[in-house]
């Protein structure tokens, strides 16, 4: 999962650019990075690193033009390697740069396909895959200056070649800004506009509702799947639907996880839905636990407050904060790597003894994924003196790997991979362990806009919306995912890019 943004301005962009991809912050803290075009030319800077510690002054100066895109990395296969940070760009034709949120599922075909027509693949990153694909499709137009037909055209022929998630925004050299998102709208894209004082109006493109409202922009609408934007440097908005058959089919854990709660996702406000969820997930522990003696509700934050703010209403019982969060930790789920992930949970949180000690306590929280981080916050409350320690889910198990961009590992890394609720409980160690149900879920989230019929949830069911995810696809990304291949993977293109800097 990561964060992207496209602004196409009357002045320049930099600032604005940064400001969104600071609140975009929470999709991805591995790399980020900003790409202008100033004079004809690319004006980038990116590195690993959260926003405030890749730009300095020195390089916003740098950042000239009224055009540009950013992007924010959480690393999902090959290596996190700064190699790897976006937005990528390639020289022909016109010049093209891009920032994609996603995963292609058809990467390693797609790979080799490129190679054999000749075009030079540089990381192992599939963003670079889809970037090489759209400049071979947009090189195809035997004309000097693009219209807005020729890219739909090409954007419309990249939707034939790629499948998998992909929301996408790039810079063409004299052309402009365009966007674009996957026939099944699983990976979110926003567009939206604002007035200068001087009555230009300037667009945008972000991952997030949030990414418009706190730098000055007014919503618009979500950008509808398989459709694309293009938005000239003079400011002049085309829109083209691109795909041959779409259908609505949005990311699920987006609204558990990973978006904001003060975004709007596909008609859907994300704080609403995690506000229905824990009337669900309370209204479900309430008829099944109705012997528990519960003496207070208690969110693992952040994401779960809400969730179990309702859930403590549902019951009747107090709802009490027992952990502090130290707010300089990363977000352990997206972090890169397991050991990082799971080093990081006791700095991250610390329990309140008084809320804990000789109490029976249910915590809450988002999801339960590969378990570690469970496991190591009831070890922490049992020490804060805790009597029984109940824990709620407001996801369902996950028992299958993401493939659409979230880093969700092999099954086998999966705490709910072959085990029932009973074996998962006393794996992590809880007195009792509830999740909500999956069709609970998707009318908690669905609620706001009945138009959405269904829900991209195959980490809870194993269905995949889009072809081609079989055995042989699993290995491939497998291979991809693990630990030590991510490793070897980083490696090997931190050493290429020494070689390089001694060289030059």
């Amino acid at each position: 999962m990561c964060g992207i943004v496209g602004i196409v301005g009357s002045t320049p962009v930099n600032q604005s650019i940064y400001d969104a991809l600071t609140v975009l912050q929470h999709r991805g803290q591995d790399a980020a990075g900003i790409v202008t075009t100033y004079g004809g030319n690319f004006k980038q800077r990116k590195a690993n690193g959260l926003v405030k510690d890749v730009f300095e002054t020195k390089h916003m100066q740098r950042l000239k033009g009224n055009s540009g895109i950013g992007h924010v990395r959480y690393p999902t296969a090959g290596s996190s390697s700064a190699a790897e940070a976006q937005p990528f760009y390639v020289n022909s034709p016109w010049g093209i740069s891009l920032a994609h949120n996603g995963n292609l599922t058809n990467a390693k075909e797609l790979r080799a396909a490129l190679i054999k027509s000749r075009r030079h693949i540089n990381t192992t990153s599939d963003s670079e895959l889809l970037l090489n694909t759209l400049a071979a499709e947009l090189g195809k137009t035997k004309t000097d200056h693009l219209s807005a037909d020729d890219i739909f055209n090409a954007i419309s022929e990249v939707h034939k070649q790629i499948s998998g998630a992909y929301a996408v925004t790039a810079l063409i050299i004299d052309h402009g800004l365009i966007a674009f998102r996957d026939p099944d709208g699983i990976r979110p894209l926003v567009l939206g506009s604002r007035q200068t004082d001087e009555g230009d109006i300037e667009y945008i493109v972000a991952s997030e509702s949030v990414g418009l409202d706190t730098i000055g922009f007014r919503f618009l609408r979500d950008v509808e799947p398989g459709e694309a934007v293009y938005i000239t440097e003079n400011r002049k908005l085309f829109t083209q639907q691109c795909a041959e058959k779409t259908s609505l089919t949005p990311c699920i854990f987006e609204y558990v996880y990973f978006a904001r709660p003060d975004s709007t996702l596909n008609g859907i406000s994300v704080y609403e839905a995690r506000l229905e969820m824990g009337r669900k997930l309370g209204a479900k522990i309430k008829r099944d636990w109705a012997d528990v003696d519960i003496d207070a509700v208690i969110p693992i934050p952040e994401t779960s407050n809400d969730i179990a703010l309702e859930i403590s209403v549902e019951l009747g019982l107090p709802y009490r904060q027992g952990f502090v969060k130290n707010r300089y930790i990363g977000r352990t789920f997206i972090m890169p790597g397991q050991t990082q992930r799971r080093k990081s949970v006791r700095r991250k949180l610390n329990p309140i003894t008084a809320e804990f000690k000789g109490k029976n306590v249910l915590l809450v929280d988002d999801s339960i994924v590969r378990g570690t981080t469970s496991e190591q916050i009831i070890e922490m409350v049992r020490e804060a003196g805790a009597k029984k320690v109940y824990l709620a889910s407001a996801a369902p198990e996950v028992r299958f790997p993401n493939v659409y961009g979230i880093d969700m590992p092999t099954p086998e890394e999966l705490i709910a991979h072959g085990r029932n609720v009973e074996q998962i409980s006393d794996c992590i160690g809880t007195d009792k362990l509830i999740f909500q149900d999956l069709q609970d879920l998707k009318d908690a989230v669905g609620k706001q806009n009945p138009s959405i019929k269904e829900f991209e949830c195959s980490v809870f069911d194993g269905k995949y919306v889009t072809a081609g995810i079989n055995k042989e696809y699993f290995d491939y990304l497998a291979s991809l995912r693990s630990e030590d291949a991510k490793k070897i993977q980083t490696q090997k293109e931190e050493i290429a890019n020494l070689e390089m800097y001694n060289e030059s």
